[in-house]
C-alpha cells in the first residue's frame, strides 16, 4: 500500500514518524514494514514475525508477543494492491561463491585450529546458512560466504545470527563473514556487531598457490 500516514512505535523505546507519503508492506510471514523513498531496502520502521495486524478503519495496529506495538494512522490511500508471490526458490549463488563454500567446507580449519564442520546449507526459516561449524570449544559458528563482501552480506548474516541464537541447542552462535574481498564499510559494520571477518584466497583453497613472486 502507498499511503499518507503517521507511524508510532511503542516498545523497548518509542519512535514517531510524522505524517508523510510512505510504502507499507505486509508479507505473508506476518511482517509489516514502513518504507520511504530513500534508504534503499531498509525500512523506516518494522515489526518482525510473529506479530499480528489488526485493521480498525484507518488505523493499523501491529503487535508482537512481547507487547510491542506499531501503530499506523492512515490519512489517505493512493494505491492498495495485494499479490501472492508463491514459493521462493532461494538465492542462487554464482559459481565462484558456490565453489568457495565447497572448498571452505573441505578445509574447515581455514577458520581456525580445532574447527569442525556441522553441515553446508544449514537450514533456517529465512534461508540456508552457507556453513555451520563448531570451534575448538564446541561453540556454534555460522559462516556467510561472498565473493565480494559488502554491507548487504553483513546484514544477511546478522539476520541469520538473530534467528539461530533463539535456539537453545545452538546458542550462543558466533558469526564469520568470509569473502575474497571485504569492503571497508562492511568490515567496520561486521566488527561492530561482533562478527569476525575472514578474507579467502580462492587459489590457495584450491591448492593452487601462485609462485610468481617466490624466491624458492
Amino acid at each position: 500500500m502507498i499511503a499518507r500516514c503517521q507511524v508510532d512505535y511503542a516498545g523497548r523505546l518509542t519512535a514517531h514518524l510524522p505524517m508523510a507519503t510512505r510504502l507499507l508492506l505486509v508479507k505473508s510471514d506476518g511482517s509489516v514494514s514502513v518504507h520511504s523513498d530513500d534508504r534503499a531496502y531498509k525500512p523506516l520502521n518494522w515489526m518482525s514475525p510473529p506479530c499480528w495486524l489488526i485493521e480498525d478503519g484507518n488505523l493499523w495496529i501491529v503487535e508482537n508477543k512481547q507487547g510491542e506495538k506499531l501503530v499506523i494512522s492512515i490519512e489517505q490511500v493512493f494505491h492498495d494492491y495485494s499479490q501472492a508471490l508463491g514459493v521462493e526458490p532461494g538465492l542462487q549463488k554464482d559459481g565462484v561463491e558456490a565453489h568457495l563454500q565447497e572448498l571452505l567446507a573441505e578445509h574447515i580449519k581455514t577458520l581456525g585450529d580445532g574447527y569442525t564442520l556441522v553441515r553446508r546449507e544449514f537450514p533456517t526459516a529465512i534461508g540456508p546458512v552457507d556453513i555451520m561449524a563448531r570451534d575448538a570449544d564446541g561453540k556454534s559458528v555460522a559462516v556467510e560466504i561472498k565473493r565480494r563482501g559488502e554491507i548487504d552480506g553483513v546484514e544477511q548474516l546478522t539476520r541469520y545470527l538473530e534467528l539461530l541464537n533463539r535456539d537453545p541447542l545452538l546458542a550462543p552462535v558466533q558469526g564469520v563473514f568470509a569473502a575474497q574481498i571485504i569492503k571497508p564499510q562492511a568490515r567496520t559494520l561486521a566488527e561492530d556487531r561482533g562478527i569476525r571477518c575472514l578474507t579467502l584466497d580462492y587459489d590457495e583453497l584450491r591448492g593452487i598457490e601462485s609462485d610468481e613472486f617466490r624466491l624458492f
